[in-house]
């Protein structure tokens, strides 16, 4: 089995790492050759350019690939940079999905969504909620979740907060923990919103949903989140009591005075399906002290760390 997988950012090229790992193929399209390609110890995914807001050179890129099934993790999700851009962000995310959907021709399609297509009044939601997103990235996931409604072999995977390691030259504050973790390595503060609620997914446990969605049969709709809820201040401190640094280095503030303002309070997921369903049934999802724990134990064995 070929997938495409269309966005190579972070979740795009763990996906992908995973899915070749496994002795599977897989192939990133995106506009711009990732930095970093190859992330696990296997052979790396391979790479081909494509702007997915034009319709030809998507369908080429099917052709081209010989691909059996598509993963859309693909668009801006930056929710400030939305919020400043919404028509960017809005055509982002939806021109691709519509091109994909038209192009499918019974092909697998797996669209990897967001939590913030909620209002974050409740604490979790799950495949049952109602939608209302409260910000540019909500509505234009919602969006492109909506282009694919009528597919009959998609699966819409809404994800919460996904974390895992990056290199410091290529993280983005999108990656709370490795943004986290580089800055308190080098002794720098970091604030953190401490009403700001989320329920984490490590990045290998997300993609091996993802990997098992994809290959399998899933449901139409799937929620991924993880275990534990909590404020992302009082997670910036396990990570910083899990390192040993100075705990004041972690500098808890409201929601409101900082970059989470366009963010709901609650971006947690909860769902009635993915621990009983036969594709994903058996798959941990772990918490945040285990997941801070195994990254750190791996970062620890990289050339000059000093964790």
């Amino acid at each position: 089995m070929r997938t495409l997988i269309i966005g190579s950012g972070f979740a795009g090229r763990a996906l992908a790492q995973r899915i070749t790992d496994a002795g599977g193929e897989a192939v990133l399209a995106s506009r711009r050759r990732p930095h970093h390609l190859g992330i696990g110890t296997g052979r790396p995914p391979t790479w081909t350019r494509l702007d997915v807001t034009d319709r030809d050179a998507c369908q080429r890129t099917l052709r081209q690939t010989g691909a059996d099934a598509v993963v859309l993790v693909h668009g801006p999700s930056d929710v400030t940079w939305c919020e400043a851009h919404p028509a960017k962000a809005l055509s982002g995310h939806v021109t691709a999905a519509r091109h994909i959907a038209q192009l499918l021709d019974g092909r697998r399609v797996v669209l990897v969504s967001t939590d913030n297509v909620f209002d974050g009044a409740a604490p979790r939601r799950d495949e049952d909620a109602e939608t209302a997103p409260a910000n540019a990235y909500g509505r234009a996931k919602l969006a492109a979740e909506q282009a694919l409604r009528e597919v009959p072999n998609a699966t819409v995977l809404r994800v919460s907060l996904i974390y895992g390691w990056e290199p410091a030259d290529g993280v983005k504050w999108l990656n709370f923990f490795a943004s986290c973790a580089h800055r308190l390595r080098a002794g720098q503060p970091v604030t953190a919103p401490m009403d700001q609620w989320t329920t984490p997914v490590l990045l290998a446990d997300m993609s091996a949903v993802t990997a098992a969605v994809v290959t399998g049969r899933g449901p139409p709709l799937l929620h991924l989140g993880g275990p534990d809820r909590v404020s992302r201040a009082a997670w910036a401190a396990i990570i910083a009591q899990q390192m040993g640094a100075p705990g004041d280095l972690v500098v808890p503030e409201p929601r409101a005075a900082g970059r989470y303002a366009d963010r709901p309070a609650n971006t947690g997921l909860s769902s009635r399906l993915l621990a009983t369903h036969p594709i994903t049934a058996g798959i941990p999802v772990r918490g945040v002290r285990e997941g801070t724990r195994l990254l750190l134990d791996w970062m620890a064995q990289l050339p000059g760390a000093r964790l």
